[in-house]
């Protein structure tokens, strides 16, 4: 059985940083990553990382947020700095299989202005 567990959401103020996780269990995971979703917008690609370590980023967040995984774990990290009130929302953690693709039950991220 598959489970992902994100932590590390929270409220801050613009500029400051956050650490999310997710710990994931139960296969082998070829690409894991975080998307997000903001009230009233449609879930969107914030980073992924494959198992062989390359990344792609979300435009918006290039230069800021960085993701990174330890696969000893079956852990993802999304460091995210310099954070602005428009990076607000819940954070999903995703794992993918080659035949499947599997969420966390997400994060809330608040930033301040």
């Amino acid at each position: 059985q598959v489970q992902l567990v994100e932590s590390g959401g929270g409220l801050v103020q613009a500029g400051e940083s956050l650490r999310l996780s997710c710990a994931a269990s139960g296969s082998l995971f070829v690409i894991m990553g975080w998307y997000r979703q903001a009230p009233g917008k449609q879930r969107e690609l914030v980073a992924i990382i494959t198992s062989a370590g390359s990344t792609n980023y979300a435009d918006s967040v290039k230069g800021r947020f960085t993701i990174s995984r330890d696969t000893a774990k079956n852990t993802v990290y999304l460091q995210m700095n310099s954070l602005k009130p428009e990076d607000t929302a819940v954070y999903y953690c995703n794992a993918r299989t080659v035949v499947s693709s599997y969420w966390g039950q997400g994060t809330q991220v608040t930033v301040s202005s």
